[in-house]
Order: structure tokens, then sequence, then C-alpha cells
């Protein structure tokens, strides 16, 4: 949660460059940020794995007209539709994306190799077909705000009762995290989303950072085997509320565009 998923990079500038609101190269560029190269395996009509362009612009001639995200976990499926086949696949890789208007689906795969500080990643996004349903468990833009404030909210007191006095790094993460809903969107999301978006998913990307910060062992006060589990315990409702806030926030625009077309 701390960084931007692959799969929410691929969506956000995937649905600039359909829309027409970017040029290929750009929403390349911005889709493999500090990776080596991406690729895409099992198009139709491809035998080999392609670069992203051709990628994105056969799954246009497909039919495909947007591009989702899912972030699924263990027992949360979230943003899939099926079959079971791709539902394994990206619940493995933890997240994927689903094409809106054409029934195929991208999974990566990311390989890496070399020194510390000196990686090199490559990633193969498998394209796999797809069952054309209503994704999982994904909430409205304004569902999703307001969960992820109410969830955060009972996360700071929790996680402020368990620090030694209310101080140490995981309680003034949750602070931080809680004022950040006032604070001002900085640009985390390709051009076309509304500012919503970009609000619920820079607030989602700092309750991330709380969850990963309090998750690690000798942070805070909470020292104890029982201290550190009822911290794990209280932030777990609070990851599945901000991975879903993630999604919402990615997949906004196609949701906005199947409204105005009903």
């Amino acid at each position: 949660m701390l960084s931007e998923p692959r799969s929410g990079r691929l969506a956000a500038w995937g649905n600039a460059l359909l829309a027409g609101l970017v040029s290929p190269d750009d929403a390349v560029f911005a889709i493999v940020g500090e990776d080596a190269v991406h690729r895409v395996a099992g198009l139709p009509g491809e035998p080999a794995p392609v670069g992203l362009t051709l990628a994105l612009g056969r799954l246009r001639t497909l039919g495909a007209t947007g591009l989702r995200v899912a972030l699924p976990a263990p027992g949360h499926p979230l943003g899939l539709s099926g079959p079971p086949e791709f539902n394994a696949r990206a619940l493995d890789a933890q997240e994927a994306v689903v094409c809106h208007g054409a029934a195929f689906g991208l999974v990566p795969e990311v390989d890496e190799a070399g020194p510390e500080g000196d990686v090199h990643v490559e990633v193969v996004w498998h394209c796999l077909p797809v069952r054309e349903a209503p994704p999982a468990d994904v909430p409205s833009l304004g569902e999703a705000e307001r969960e992820l404030a109410e969830a955060l909210r009972e996360a700071t007191e929790t996680l402020t009762r368990l620090d030694v006095a209310g101080s140490g790094p995981v309680a003034e993460a949750a602070v931080e995290a809680y004022r950040a809903r006032s604070a001002p969107g900085r640009e985390v999301l390709a051009p076309g989303y509304p500012p919503r978006a970009v609000r619920v998913l820079e607030l989602a990307q700092r309750v991330g950072a709380l969850v990963s910060l309090a998750a690690g062992s000798g942070h805070g006060g909470a020292v104890s085997a029982s201290e550190m589990g009822a911290r794990r315990e209280a932030l777990r409702p609070v990851e599945r509320t901000a991975r879903r806030a993630q999604v919402a926030a990615y997949n906004s625009v196609v949701e906005e565009r199947e409204r105005g077309a009903r």
C-alpha cells in the first residue's frame, strides 16, 4: 500500500490514452515508471509478448473502452469478476487490470535481477479471458471516502491507545493520515480523473503508510506479542477499506462513464 500498484498506473494512464488525453509515448513512460520494460503476453493474434503501445492499441480494437483495477487479497476478491482461473492468478499477484468493453484481463508477473540499489525490473502482463460481470465489492467514490475516514478515525484512537503516551511513529503516522483528509490533493492520477478521485487515492495511500508502519514490530510502545496482535487486528479493517478506496479511485472514470451511458 505504500507504493502505487503497477495495475493502478496501467489503468490510470491507459484510461487517459483511451480517452485521447495523452500520447502513447507519455502513457507508456508513466506506466513503466522506474521499471526497465513492460510487455504484454497472450494477446489474441500475437504469438509473442509485445510492447505496451501495441498492446493498448490492440485492446482498443478488441473493444476495450476503459480499464479497471483489482486489488484482491485472501478472502477478499476485490475488483474481480471471474473466471476462477483469472481470479487465482490475480490473487497470487495481489493485483490485476480488467478491461471494460472487452472480456480480457491483465495480470503482472514481475522479474527482478541485480544487486540492491541497482535492481533491473521487467514486467510481463499476462492477458487472460475474464467474465463480463460487475467487479466484486467496489464502492463508489463517495462511499469509499466516508468509509476511509471512519475506519481511520477508529484506528487512530486504537493505535494511540496502544502506543506509550500516544507517541511514537505509529501514532504520529495515524494522526498525519487522519489530518490528510483536509489537505489539498496532489496529482496522483492521470489526466481525466475527477478531483475527488485524486483526494480519495491520496488519503488511501497515506493510510497505506500507516498500515505499513504499524504492521512492523518495534514501532511505538506495543512491545508484547498480545499488544502487537491487537495492533494488527485494529489495522485489518483499515487496510481492507484503504484497498477498496484505491480501487474506487482508479475505477472512477469507467464508473462515471457507465452511469452517464444509462
